[in-house]
Order: C-alpha cells, then sequence, then structure tokens
C-alpha cells in the first residue's frame, strides 16, 4: 500500500515576516538614535563641567600667587566676571590683569566663531570670588554656568549665579535645576 503524501514545502518568506523584520529593525535604530543624542548631551555637559574646572584652578592659582592682594580680587555674587559682563579693562595691578584675563576666559575668548563671537568655553559662564567667612583669610571661588537638563540646584551657600540660568515659564529648567556650579576655598595665612 502506498500512500502519496503531499508535502509542500515552503519557499522564500512571506510578506508578514518581512514587515515584522522592518518593523524591529525600525525600533532599534530609533533606539539607538534616541541613545545617540543622549550621548551628545552627556558628552557637552562633561566638556562643560572640565572647563569649569580649568577655569576654577586657574582663579584659585591666580589668588594664591598674589596672597597679599587677595581681598582685591573679591567680587561677591552681585558682581561676578564673565558672561554678559563687561570685563574690568584697567592693567595697572596683577589683580587687574587676573580679573581681565579671567573674564575674558569666562567669556570664551580663547575661541572665536566667524572671528567674532567667543565660542570657547562654557554656556554662560560666570565667576564669583567671595571672602567667607569675612575677614578669616578663606576665599570662597565659584564657577557657575548653563546646564543642559535639569538635575538638581546647587546648595544654597553657593549663590554664583543663582536664578540666572533658569528658562522660560513652560521649560524644565525653573528653580536654579539647569545651573551648574564647582568650587573650591583657598585659605590665605596672615604672616
Amino acid at each position: 500500500m502506498t500512500m502519496s503524501l503531499n508535502i509542500c514545502r515552503q519557499r522564500g518568506l512571506t510578506l508578514i515576516e518581512v514587515l515584522v523584520t522592518i518593523v524591529i529593525l525600525a525600533i532599534g535604530l530609533l533606539g539607538i538614535a534616541g541613545l545617540q543624542s543622549r550621548l551628545q548631551v552627556s558628552e557637552m555637559e562633561a566638556y562643560q563641567r572640565a572647563q569649569a574646572l580649568l577655569l576654577l584652578n586657574d582663579m584659585a592659582n591666580r589668588l594664591a600667587g598674589n596672597r597679599n592682594a587677595a581681598l582685591t580680587y573679591v567680587t561677591g555674587t552681585a558682581n561676578p566676571l564673565g558672561a554678559g559682563m563687561t570685563c574690568p579693562t584697567d592693567t595697572s595691578s596683577r589683580q587687574d590683569i587676573d580679573a581681565l584675563e579671567w573674564c575674558q576666559a569666562l567669556q570664551g575668548a580663547g575661541e572665536k566663531l566667524a572671528g567674532e563671537t567667543n565660542v570657547g568655553t562654557l554656556l554662560g559662564g560666570r565667576g564669583c570670588v567671595e571672602e567667607s567667612p569675612v575677614g578669616s583669610g578663606q576665599f570662597l571661588i565659584t564657577v557657575a554656568w548653563q546646564g543642559l537638563t535639569p538635575l538638581t540646584a546647587p546648595p544654597a551657600g553657593v549663590a554664583c549665579g543663582a536664578d540666572e540660568y533658569d528658562g522660560a515659564a513652560d521649560s524644565e529648567c525653573v528653580d536654579d535645576l539647569c545651573r551648574r556650579v564647582v568650587t573650591t576655598v583657598v585659605r590665605v595665612a596672615t604672616l
């Protein structure tokens, strides 16, 4: 007894299998594109933090190098140097030169776009020097700048640039959530 079985073998791909594959690839590619954009934001945040640390150490070294005139470096938080400020033009003392150079560095004067626009540093970089507490010989140096995404606000005791980096009413950057700061303390001994 011979039975003939009619076996059909499938050849090629069906249209449904191709469509499912395309959908899976599209979702994967969208995920990679989203990851790439987040990586770019993280890279820019890291770059700005590195620039802020360089500028912070620059002023700390300038103040420590001219410790006899340390009090003349105090800007307070109401008169920071940097973005949106007019840099001092007097170059009659070492402190005046240091303030001018630090202000220009905070504004990004090291690199220019089309020969005119400063682009070589932080977004909205500002620098403050405070004596804290007054008469102690301790100087709090702060560099503040505009972050790209909201995080936690800096501590209340760090007032440099406070409320300067909030966005519009519908922005995520409210209540200093996009303000970034780095600080250091320089101690000047009274000899």
